[in-house]
Formats: C-alpha cells, sequence, structure tokens
C-alpha cells in the first residue's frame, strides 16, 4: 500500500520517538510538499468545552493530534449529512467542516461522541520525510476502519487495527515497547 490521503499509519512497535509510540495516525492530506495527520489514540485531559467558549458545556474528549502547531483545533467525522463542508478523507471519515455547525449538533445532541473526534495539533511531515519513514520500516501503512477511528476506547486503536492485518502484526501487539526489558 502506498502513501495516500486516507491511510492509516500504525507505528512498528520497536519505534522510539516518544510522539508516535504505539499510535494510530490517520493521514488526512498527502500531496508534494508533504503529509498531515492526526493521531487517534493519544487522548488528552482537556475536554472541548474548555477550549472553545462556544462548545462550553460539552465533555468531549480532545486528542494529540501530534506535536505540531498544538495551540490548533482539528477534527474529524462521520457525520457529513450534518456538517457541510468536509472533505471526504476514506470512506465514511471526513475532515473537518464547518465547525459552528458541528458545535451546535453537539449541543442538540444530534452527533455522538463515536461520530467525530477533535484534536489539538497535528502530525506533519515535509515532501519525502514520511516515505522515508516507512521506507525504514517505522510505519506500516493500513486502511482505516471508521468504527476502529471513532472507538470510545482509544488505547485499543492501535492494537485493534493491527490485530486486523494479521500474522506477524497481531503478534507484535503483544511484544513489550522495550524489548531489552523482556
Amino acid at each position: 500500500m502506498e502513501l495516500n490521503k486516507g491511510i492509516l499509519l500504525l507505528s512498528d512497535p520497536f519505534l522510539k520517538d516518544p510522539n508516535f509510540i504505539r499510535t494510530a495516525v490517520l493521514i488526512c492530506d498527502h500531496n508534494e510538499d508533504g503529509d498531515v495527520g492526526f493521531i487517534l489514540n493519544k487522548k488528552t485531559d482537556q475536554v472541548l468545552g474548555d477550549l472553545v467558549e462556544i462548545a462550553d458545556g460539552l465533555k468531549l474528549p480532545v486528542y494529540e493530534g501530534g506535536p505540531v502547531e498544538q495551540h490548533t483545533l482539528h477534527f474529524i467525522h462521520r457525520r457529513p449529512d450534518i456538517i457541510t463542508d468536509g472533505v471526504e478523507i476514506h470512506k465514511g471519515i471526513y475532515w473537518g467542516g464547518d465547525f459552528d455547525i458541528a458545535v451546535a449538533a453537539l449541543h442538540n445532541k444530534e452527533i455522538s461522541e463515536a461520530q467525530i473526534k477533535f484534536f489539538v495539533g497535528y502530525s506533519g511531515w515535509s515532501a519525502g520525510q514520511l516515505q522515508e519513514e516507512v521506507d525504514e520500516k517505522s510505519w506500516i501503512i493500513t486502511t482505516p476502519d471508521a468504527a476502529i477511528s471513532f472507538a470510545e476506547e482509544p488505547q485499543q486503536i492501535w492494537k485493534r487495527s493491527m490485530q486486523l492485518l494479521g500474522g506477524e502484526y497481531a503478534q507484535m501487539t503483544n511484544y513489550p515497547i522495550d524489548p531489552q526489558l523482556n
């Protein structure tokens, strides 16, 4: 599988970069300038209502999208019928859209937590950088599963996605993070 918008990157179980240990990163943009994605399984202790005034009272968790521009807020969702102007990045998964409509739909309970995910910051790679990391076997490329991507148990996203690949990948979920401690 090649790098492209809509793929899911699963970090190698022994990847040492503290930003990406056992992470699942959804790539939302891939072009000649580089790649942009969001870590799906690093929940912060923040909630949406604490970050944005119009979202006051909303207790939706916010995830760390990556180490780049952590003062920015982004979202993905599964409700293009309600949230307009989003970009489909994979079947059933949309990036962005009208933020005010999204927040109003959350207040009105038209959208559930299982249908939308918010991120502070993003993961970014310059032109060719991510391909080098893939070639070095730092990442495993797969197709995202929408149900898993929006799972309520974010710590299980990496593991469940690896298990879906089967074989040696499923076995890797049992490897220790630091094999020297084994």
